[in-house]
């Protein structure tokens, strides 16, 4: 039987679980470039010809790849029915790019029509495709990425088996389930900022999320400031020293205890200023409270007390 060194393979194999090698007894490998199975210690080839079950095709890119697949998209909890059911396209055109006759139109609107009815059957369905629709643009208007939505669209759907809806507006739990997954996700928004894409009122956000949070045990802890620092720092156009320097100030006002009972957001957009001031990088308090949307008075408050709590480190 032919050696098979492992000097020809050009990528590392992978290990074969449960199975030794007949010969030294070592560990199997197996190799899928060159389709065999071979010993990683002796470099017996035990099995050759090995079946390929990845795709025929070949793709260089995202695109091309999305293209050539034969499957559907992976299922999504941003979706009511998790993706699983049929879409019709919008645009008027069959499967050459041909534009339909009237007749044909017709007949697909009235095919949207009745699928758009049997995908949302009952009121669960359709409360859930509306609070589904609301997260998506509250995230998109906020700049929160994928995951973020995933885990608000899970939090609203818990909340609706749970049963807390009743007494509540789904614009109201909707938006609590995206504040909640930006805190669990550790890229926080301040209740001003929710509050100004959501639909319902900033004292709603925080009464529903603080009602949700219980009833689910989430758990979640109270928002680091200096998770806030690299957005506000990038809005503002500060260097990376400036960005350093406003965490080091953070750190020392939580060895000294001043963080207790502070509003993280006026925290972080106190320490930015600072750091600038410290850095000799232009801004005013004005842009600040712009970037931080949070007044110019606690900016103050917040950034006198922080050069103490430094200085009483020292």
């Amino acid at each position: 039987m032919p050696l098979q060194t492992t000097e020809r393979q050009t990528e590392e194999p992978r290990p074969t679980e449960g199975v030794d090698c007949p010969e030294c007894g070592g560990h199997l490998r197996t190799d899928q470039q060159h389709g065999e199975t071979v010993c990683g210690d002796c470099g017996l080839v035990v099995e050759e010809d090995d079946i390929d079950r990845g795709p025929e095709w070949r793709a260089f890119n995202a695109a091309e790849k999305d293209k050539k697949s034969r499957v559907g998209a992976p299922t999504t909890n941003t979706m009511h029915d998790k993706g699983l059911s049929t879409n019709i396209d919008w645009r008027n055109k069959d499967a050459y790019g041909r534009s339909l006759s009237s007749r044909q139109r017709e007949k697909m609107q009235r095919l949207r029509t009745w699928n758009e009815r049997f995908r949302t059957k009952d009121s669960r369905d359709r409360n859930l495709k509306q609070a589904l629709g609301e997260i998506d643009r509250m995230a998109s208007a906020l700049g929160l990425p994928k995951n973020v939505r995933e885990t608000a669209s899970v939090i609203y759907r818990r909340a609706l088996q749970d049963d807390l809806l009743p007494g509540r507006s789904i614009e109201g739990v909707s938006t609590a389930s995206v504040y909640a997954a930006a805190r669990q996700a550790g890229v926080p928004r301040s209740l001003d900022e929710i509050a100004e894409v959501s639909r319902v009122s900033k004292d709603e956000v925080a009464r529903t999320y603080r009602y949700v949070s219980r009833e689910l045990s989430l758990g979640i802890e109270p928002a680091d400031p200096g998770q806030y620092v690299p957005r506000f720092a990038s809005s503002l156009q500060l260097s990376e020293e400036a960005e350093l320097r406003a965490r080091k100030l953070l750190e020392t006002a939580r060895a000294e205890g001043v963080h207790s009972g502070k509003s993280p957001v006026g925290l972080a957009a106190a320490a930015i200023y600072a750091a600038a001031l410290l850095t000799n990088e232009k801004t005013t308090q004005a842009k600040v409270s712009e970037v931080a949307d949070i007044s110019e008075v606690t900016i103050r408050n917040r950034y006198h007390e922080l050069l103490e709590a430094e200085q009483a480190a020292v």
